[in-house]
């Protein structure tokens, strides 16, 4: 009940651009792929609770594999046109390590039985619109207000951003 609520608030605090369809593709492919690695990743750190959700991880994975690998395709695109990548696949490699170790310590707001519930909630998601607008309150950082004190127009302006250095430390040549 709690999880059905909080994603429902996710299409109120969504950004507007979100909303109004100007997001990117780049954006909304980064949004999906951040998502699929985060329930994997809290998943497999749940899995010795009560609230292994692993099966519900699979099965959203298997549900939303067109959407989550167009993602990947968008993403090898883009870091291929944009940033010059001569091996685009390991570059989404190497971001997807960094997306899973800033989940190595879980969620940063849900807990096991709550992400369960979304796994299970973002299997049902209608379109790649829909899962995306869902995948950013998922990934913010902090919990997002779930009844804005704020006029709807305000809180939608504020987008979450999501930023990831795509070059290792290790990777960095003399």
């Amino acid at each position: 009940m709690v999880m059905a609520t909080a994603l429902g608030a996710a299409t109120m605090t969504a950004p507007a651009q979100a909303n109004a369809g100007s997001t990117t593709g780049f954006d909304q492919a980064h949004s999906l792929r951040s998502l699929d690695i985060m329930l994997m990743v809290t998943s497999l750190r749940c899995r010795s609770g009560p609230h292994d959700f692993r099966s519900d991880y699979n099965n959203f994975s298997a549900v939303q594999s067109a959407h989550l690998n167009a993602a990947g395709r968008t993403l090898r695109r883009s870091f291929a046109a944009s940033y010059g990548e001569t091996n685009p696949a390991r570059a989404l490699d190497r971001m997807g390590v960094k997306i899973a170790n800033s989940y190595g310590d879980g969620h940063p707001w849900l807990n096991c039985a709550q992400l369960q519930q979304a796994a299970r909630e973002l299997s049902q998601s209608p379109d790649v619109d829909h899962l995306a607008n869902k995948a950013r309150y998922l990934l913010s950082a902090r919990r997002p207000l779930e009844q804005p004190a704020v006029p709807r127009q305000i809180a939608q302006s504020q987008p979450v951003q999501i930023a990831y250095n795509m070059t290792a430390d290790w990777e960095q040549r003399p």
